[in-house]
């Protein structure tokens, strides 16, 4: 098998905004132990900065908008092919759909002989109206351009073949899914009953509190509505109940103000806001719930799998890839707040519940979602693309360059 790349291969990653990146952790550096040269660019900010520290990459600045902004967005393509034909990369993958296109579009004109298109969900399927074509437009465009589509799970591999965005021959999925795969051995280690304790303390929860937690953006589509109408609910119920919620709130699907005043208020509410280092919230976790209306493959519930928790989620495109209903968690319609309430109460009523489907689903992530191994299914699938296109030599393993 051809694995070793005879000289570097220089690939650079495409995001609209750089916390998108901080999904890649680990990777670059694995990568440039096994012959790549890694870049990336994306708009500037501090998340940009820190991903540049923290995996020594060299990282290029170019303000792109998550929105449609013709002027803008027509300005962001010139400073990407320019900033291709300079660097000449081998190939570049792009993420998001405005990253996708952007990025799938520059590396066509700037005659990149490999294009990524990296599908981490369809943001159509929840659009209407005039909104839902020309979303799905950009997703047909952006994969027309790329030579291959890697999508994140098999469910939205086979919603983009089913929807027309690509067809079956030009898309693929790593392994069990997930874009990164998770650090289980690692930074996502189940807690000891002692480490528990100590999240909770730091925290400035209970020790013997039931707390129900929620990771992600504070946003309408993560489903942060329904679960604010189950924890009112619950909490009258559950006197011991606690609420943790890590992420930002959002100006763009912002969740009513009502909601905003009514978690801010409350005294058994921990609002934390953004923070990168999600395990010392997991840790103090008993279940976690993520009821979005739409994902391509979510890291949060993989992660707090890892770490022995149990997953409520919905039964959508992405969340079914990551929870297996009634053996890692319970799937629940969407937009279903009675469902989630009573698959939470199951939950926080039943310890040895949380205890059989939290082990179940720290064993699946170690055999299905183990980092290196979809580290190096993604290094056989970029180096199988480059030889394809005969842009590099590559010699077998123990040969000579």
């Amino acid at each position: 098998m051809l694995t070793v790349i005879a000289r570097p291969l220089r690939l650079l990653h495409v995001t609209t905004v750089p916390e998108s990146l901080l999904f890649l952790t680990g990777q670059p550096g694995y990568l440039r132990g096994r012959g790549f040269e890694v870049a990336a660019v994306s708009s500037p900010g501090p998340a940009l900065e820190r991903f540049e520290r923290a995996e020594g990459v060299v990282v290029h600045r170019v303000p792109m908008a998550r929105a449609i902004t013709p002027g803008r967005d027509l300005v962001a393509l010139v400073r990407l092919v320019l900033l291709m034909r300079r660097l000449r990369p081998d190939l570049v993958d792009a993420h998001t759909p405005k990253g996708g296109l952007l990025g799938m579009l520059a590396a066509w004109l700037a005659g990149v002989p490999v294009r990524v298109y990296h599908v981490h969900g369809l943001r159509f399927l929840t659009a209407t109206g005039l909104a839902r074509r020309l979303l799905r437009t950009t997703e047909r465009l952006a994969a027309a351009l790329a030579t291959r589509v890697l999508c994140v799970s098999r469910s939205v591999a086979e919603l983009a073949v089913a929807e027309g965005v690509a067809p079956p021959e030009k898309v693929s999925v790593l392994l069990g899914g997930s874009i990164n795969g998770i650090d289980a051995a690692g930074r996502f280690r189940a807690p000891s009953p002692e480490q528990a304790a100590a999240a909770r303390a730091a925290l400035g929860l209970p020790e013997r509190a039931r707390v129900l937690g929620f990771v992600g953006r504070l946003v309408r589509e993560k489903g942060v509505v329904e679960l604010w109408r189950a924890w009112t609910v619950l909490r009258e119920e559950l006197p011991d109940l606690r609420l943790v919620l890590v992420g930002p709130l959002e100006p763009q699907d912002p969740i009513p103000s009502e909601v905003v005043a009514s978690l801010a208020g409350d005294p058994r509410v921990l609002l934390a806001g953004q923070d990168w280092d999600t395990p010392r919230y997991f840790r103090a976790m008993d279940v976690l719930a993520l009821p979005s209306y739409r994902e391509g493959f979510p890291v949060v519930p993989l992660e707090a799998a890892a770490m022995g928790l149990p997953v409520v989620s919905t039964r959508v495109p992405g969340c079914v890839d990551a929870v297996v209903d009634g053996v890692t968690g319970t799937l629940v319609p969407a937009r279903d707040a009675a469902a989630l309430t009573g698959a939470l109460r199951a939950y926080l009523a039943d310890p040895a519940l949380r205890r059989r489907h939290g082990e179940a689903a720290r064993a699946r992530v170690l055999r299905d979602f183990a980092q290196e191994r979809l580290w190096s299914a993604l290094h056989d699938a970029y180096v199988e693309q480059v030889a394809r296109a005969g842009r590099a030599p590559l010699v077998p393993a123990g040969g000579q360059g």
